[in-house]
């Protein structure tokens, strides 16, 4: 490891890890096609999920059990030497705590997201997948103090499917955004990592700003990693 840490000095690459803390290996899939399709020259950027836990993460009890997990892989990940870390999920699970473990920086999805959408000025909307998510992003914009111009709303379709990309998630969400655009949001933040990669997409089709967290986070982690 202090060769790989040596050669690493010397080139100057700098190595991140994001955790999707679901095990769908298809929504860890996307988020690492993600997130390496945004890498710069010189970054390295891990994508890993939890060997166990919940396939998806959409109640209290999935949250507390993806939480133990994902701690648990930072504490195994941590003599790698990260640069910083992503927790790809639109929640703060296990941020905090994870913070505490390291100096490296931290930041989900749900922080990244909301915080850039509310630094473009405008009203913004986060649509995300089922409609039990709601309340918790919508505690997450007060707990960030940016509740006043975000509307949350659910496609009330479930992780699996909309990773699957069903026709009836895609329609809703599509849906969604056009309402979104109606009632004078200027940007939209997707809130779940199974929408990784759409926000292009999105932007492209639709005529208004999307994110979906992923450039936000790395933009974040990599403004905030120690220079050393």
């Amino acid at each position: 490891m202090a060769d790989n840490d040596n050669l690493d000095s010397v080139i100057g690459t700098r190595r991140f890890l994001a955790i999707n803390p679901n095990t769908n290996d298809k929504v860890t899939d996307s988020i690492r096609q993600a997130l390496q399709a945004l890498a710069s020259p010189g970054m390295i950027i891990d994508v890993v999920s939890p060997e166990q836990g919940p396939y998806a993460v959409e109640s209290e009890r999935d949250k507390a059990q993806a939480k133990s997990c994902v701690l648990e892989l930072i504490r195994e990940r941590m003599a790698e030497g990260y640069a910083g870390y992503i927790l790809a999920c639109f929640d703060d699970i296990a941020v905090a705590e994870a913070r505490m473990l390291t100096r490296a920086p931290v930041i989900s999805l749900a922080e990244a997201g909301i915080r850039y959408a509310h630094a473009t000025g405008g009203p913004f909307t986060v649509i995300t997948t089922f409609d039990e998510a709601v309340p918790t992003i919508e505690g997450l914009c007060k707990r960030y103090g940016m509740s006043e111009r975000c509307t949350v709303k659910a496609t009330g379709i479930g992780v699996t499917e909309t990773a699957a990309k069903t026709v009836q998630a895609e329609a809703l969400l599509h849906d969604l955004v056009t309402q979104a655009k109606a009632q004078g949001a200027t940007a939209i933040v997707l809130g779940s990592g199974a929408f990784a990669g759409r926000g292009h997409a999105l932007e492209t089709l639709h005529g208004l700003e999307v994110m979906d967290g992923f450039s936000q986070a790395l933009d974040y982690v990599t403004q905030h990693a120690s220079a050393d």
